[in-house]
């Protein structure tokens, strides 16, 4: 009866560690959010609405590129996108506001909540493991931050620029909703910040046995499938798009493969000396 009680409270410390954890990762969320929330006019003017001015960087670069191939009708250099921004409810800007904030926030203190959620789970690692997982939260980091750069310097600007000057009518125009721009730069650029972090991910599943190197090679052709799905529902529907986008996750895809090897010939090697 003692030996329970006694796990038992184990269980209640762990939880309650479990608990300043999330309360510290949600407090960094909390500082950054409120910075992005003061700092207003560059969150907006020069973040969220960048990729709606055509002096946006990616827009110059793919100009100059298609003038380089002798591309004229191209609606990458054109003076400005053929839309107006509105708010069409009361509290939307300042619903805007609050939430665009808190996305900001979660980006910026990312590398914090990564570290909260990695002080809770080390403690339970091998002393080995937690030695060869030492750079997991830099590289994980950067992965995210490449992948918040790509999504928002290259999905982005690609999805606007499409859907702006698509028209099934020259009797409509064009008025987007603030909170659907805003939706478009979040979605683009947090989701591809989770997609690159395939390669963590590959490593803790290679490294608990529910993936091997064999089994991304033989389902690789799938993988290419469902990457050209991806980047299908996340970019516009024409094939250039869907390539620049599915080019950088089939290069991850292959780097897990290569991850995923080094890893299991390391659990070989320690089998052996065992």
């Amino acid at each position: 009866m003692a030996k329970k009680r006694v796990d038992e409270m184990s269980f209640l410390d762990h939880l309650e560690d479990l608990r300043w954890h999330l309360i510290r990762a949600t407090l960094g969320v909390v500082i950054a959010a409120t910075l992005a929330f003061i700092f207003k006019e560059f969150v907006f003017d020069v973040i969220i609405f960048g990729p709606t001015h055509m002096s946006f960087p990616t827009y110059e670069g793919l100009c100059k590129m298609s003038q380089i191939l002798g591309i004229k009708d191209t609606t990458f250099c054109a003076d400005k996108f053929p839309f107006i921004i509105q708010n069409r409810t009361v509290a939307g800007q300042f619903s805007a506001h609050i939430w665009t904030s808190i996305y900001a926030g979660f980006i910026v203190a990312f590398p914090y909540v990564l570290y909260q959620l990695w002080s809770f789970i080390s403690p339970g690692l091998m002393p080995n493991e937690r030695k060869n997982s030492r750079g997991f939260l830099i590289i994980a980091s950067i992965l995210f931050f490449l992948g918040v750069l790509f999504g928002y310097y290259i999905i982005t600007p690609l999805s606007i620029n499409f859907l702006a000057n698509y028209q099934i009518s020259e009797q409509i125009s064009n008025e987007f909703d603030v909170s659907s721009v805003i939706a478009i730069v979040r979605s683009s650029s947090l989701a591809s910040g989770f997609v690159f972090e395939l390669p963590i991910i590959i490593y803790f599943l290679t490294k608990v046995g529910l993936v091997t190197p064999q089994f991304l090679r033989t389902y690789r052709k799938y993988a290419l499938v469902i990457v050209l799905i991806l980047s299908a529902i996340i970019t516009p529907p024409d094939v250039a798009s869907q390539v620049i986008v599915a080019i950088p996750i089939l290069i991850l895809y292959q780097a897990s493969i290569y991850i995923s090897t080094l890893v299991v010939r390391k659990q070989k090697r320690k089998q052996k000396h065992v």
